[in-house]
């Protein structure tokens, strides 16, 4: 980018910084007399497919509107321009001489109270513009807070890069996102699971207050074990009134914390402490002494000399031990990055997390180990923590394909497809040859019934690894949802020539078979996996519904005894069997596994029909007659039901009320032939009846 001009007017000079969502340049505004400095910010949607880019262009549209808007404000910076050239989205903002606070929140160095007092009025002011705007930070840390040459604070990067990519919609407050946004040691807890409120920012000024209150950085700071609160009074020289101000910011649970910045800000102004009123930290200036009280101490030639070494070598061991320190922090990271490799190998997954952290605390990029702990969330099934690990990993090394992938799992898993595929595809082009996240990619595909496109993504998968029979066998389901049976029994049998015992692919190449209506290959098939897998219910039902299908009644009873046996609360299964035990005349047992059907679910009409037919035949009328008003309950219009009941009624001689069950049969199937011969000939007996009575 250096060198480059933008829309023939910005001229990118230096790199400032970025990572995996967006980079930051500083430019020259060649447009304006003396090409002033701007800041320009490259955002990178993670995919370039049109929907994407669509979302993206929107959500900048809105970002860019926003920033326009905060931007008028004085200790934010302005909005200068918004463009998009190549497919790629571009902010320009106001560029801000001066330093970001971490050079003044040096480690050991505490500040006074007066001092920290001083900050949180001046930075809170600025917070509660921004929530007036109903606008949640999100990153707010020591970097992202300027002091500019006048000595004003002012508050940077609201996240536009990574909003835009995220795709957040802020709502009554809150901010529902896809990647959870901000910084380790100053994101609160609901944040990290991506539903950020404004006291999230609160969270993060309080850390800050706290950090310069006591010298730590936040993973310095101790918290309790069973409250998760952060223990750090004895770590400062504070008032009570101060300290329970920043306990309440910071309280681990966002319902405990102040609501709003007004509010924080108007108890700091009930506490009345002596804090001075301007937005800078007053630095007392060095008095001079009075030269006449002075004696002064005129050293020799040699005496200087010696001085001189002597900050030398101070100064020279002070740098190796700073470069010593980092080397010990480096080696020892390393050492428990390796540690929590071996407890997360053996599935101790909460103790791998613990020793992650330790690593990171020691060194807070360490990309790997953030990889680490977002597998290990991942396994523990938290999901958006995870996520924000995995985003944090790729912040720190943009072409983590691994993150990427790992990444792409997540959001599969939280059923966002769309950015799943995205992140897939970062992956693939980082490391296009890696034929797992084809076959993942190809699952995610699949969730969005996008079917030719998942046979593609298969295809490569096994283009780049042949003899793996799990991808043949996923590309045949594929193929099934597409209809296209034929090419899907091709893959199941591809899958079967590399593992010859994969149930699964034999009861699926049965069900592709039944479509062809190849009923006697399928119960083949079927065979095949119930061989090589007893328990596997499901190719038994679907056997046993093939056999009723060529009326081969016996055996069905054999096939769904088979799947009660295996899968005992399995309501289909009950039913089927009731129903082949019905059509072998077997009612009694019928009734048996009727009633197990019901009580396994009790609206099922099905199973409250079946059962009445097999009283029926057992003459059993009354008994008939309830269970056909029970399917009728759960489904009034179903007409068998009522014409059943009719037969019933008309065998217990109920003439009458045998008439109002089949016209309610005919109402709800007005062509019911049987119904209306039913119905005819109980009109006709009743009618005789009566002639007879005169």
């Amino acid at each position: 980018m250096l060198g480059n001009i933008l829309v023939g007017r910005y001229q990118i000079i230096s790199h400032l910084g970025g990572g995996g969502f967006g980079e930051t340049f500083v430019a020259f505004d060649t447009q304006l007399p003396g090409k002033p400095k701007c800041v320009v910010k490259k955002l990178k949607p993670q995919s370039r497919d049109p929907i994407t880019l669509q979302t993206a262009r929107r959500l900048f549209d809105t970002e860019a509107q926003v920033l326009y808007k905060l931007g008028n404000y004085k200790y934010i910076p302005q909005l200068l321009a918004y463009f998009e050239e190549n497919q790629e989205f571009y902010l320009v903002q106001e560029f801000i001489t001066g330093h970001d606070l971490s050079q003044e929140l040096a480690p050991g160095k505490k500040w006074s109270q007066e001092e920290v007092i001083t900050f949180l009025r001046a930075l809170l002011e600025i917070l509660e513009f921004i929530h007036q705007q109903n606008v949640i930070h999100r990153d707010i840390n020591p970097r992202n807070i300027l002091r500019d040459a006048g000595g004003k604070l002012i508050l940077i990067d609201f996240g536009a890069v990574k909003e835009i990519t995220t795709q957040a919609i802020i709502n009554s407050g809150e901010i529902k996102q896809t990647i959870a946004i901000g910084t380790p040691g100053y994101i609160p807890s609901e944040q990290a699971q991506g539903s950020p409120k404004f006291s999230s920012d609160i969270y993060a000024v309080g850390i800050i207050g706290i950090q310069a209150l006591t010298g730590l950085e936040p993973s310095q700071l101790s918290k309790d074990t069973i409250t998760n609160e952060i223990v750090w009074r004895e770590e400062a020289q504070v008032t009570p009134e101060l300290a329970h101000l920043l306990d309440k910011m910071v309280c681990y649970d966002f319902r405990e914390r102040y609501s709003s910045a007004t509010q924080v800000l108007q108890i700091i102004q009930d506490l009345q402490l002596n804090h001075q009123t301007s937005n800078t930290i007053a630095i007392s200036p060095i008095s001079t002494p009075n030269k006449q009280k002075l004696k002064l101490f005129s050293p020799s030639k040699g005496i200087i000399i010696k001085l001189f070494l002597l900050i030398v070598f101070i100064v020279c061991a002070g740098v190796g031990s700073m470069f010593l320190f980092n080397a010990i922090n480096a080696n020892n990271a390393n050492a428990l990055y390796r540690q929590a490799n071996i407890l997360a190998d053996l599935q101790r997954y909460e103790d791998a997390l613990s020793v992650y952290d330790r690593a990171i605390n020691l060194k807070s990029n360490y990309s790997q180990a953030w990889y680490g702990k977002g597998k290990s969330l991942y396994a523990l099934k938290k999901y958006k923590q995870a996520l924000v690990a995995y985003d944090k990993a790729i912040q720190i090394q943009p072409d983590y394909w691994l993150a990427w992938n790992g990444r792409g799992l997540i959001l599969d898993k939280l059923q966002r497809y769309q950015e799943a595929i995205a992140a897939f595809d970062r992956a693939l082009q980082i490391q296009p040859e890696q034929p797992d996240i084809w076959a993942t990619k190809g699952k995610a595909l699949v969730k969005l019934k996008q079917y030719d496109e998942a046979i593609m993504a298969y295809d490569q998968a096994i283009s780049l690894k042949s003899d793996n029979y799990n991808y043949w066998y996923e590309k045949g389901l594929v193929l099934h949802k597409s209809q296209l049976y034929e090419d899907a029994i091709a893959s199941f049998e591809r899958s079967l020539e590399i593992k010859s015992n994969h149930a699964s692919s034999w009861y699926h190449r049965g069900n592709a078979l039944v479509n062809l209506r190849r009923y006697d290959d399928a119960i083949n098939s079927y065979d095949k996996a119930v061989e090589y897998q007893a328990n596997f219910y499901q190719a038994w039902l679907s056997k046993g519904n093939i056999l009723v299908i060529l009326r081969k009644y016996p055996e069905a009873v054999i096939s769904f005894k088979q799947v009660v046996k295996y899968s005992p609360r399995n309501s289909q299964g009950w039913y089927y069997l009731g129903w082949s035990l019905h059509q072998n005349q077997r009612y009694e047992e019928a009734i048996n596994s009727f009633n197990r059907a019901i009580s396994l679910k009790r609206n099922s009409y099905q199973s409250w029909y079946a059962k009445g037919n097999s009283l029926y035949q057992l003459t059993r009328y009354p008994e008939a007659i309830k269970s056909y008003n029970r399917a009728v309950y759960y489904k009034k219009n179903h007409y068998e039901s009522w014409y059943s009941k009719g037969n019933s009624l008309f065998n217990l001689q109920q003439y009458q009320q045998a008439i109002v069950a089949y016209k309610q049969a005919l109402k709800y199937k007005p062509d019911y032939q049987q119904a209306k011969q039913a119905l005819q000939q109980t009109q006709e007996l009743l009618a005789d009846g009566n002639n007879d009575k005169e």
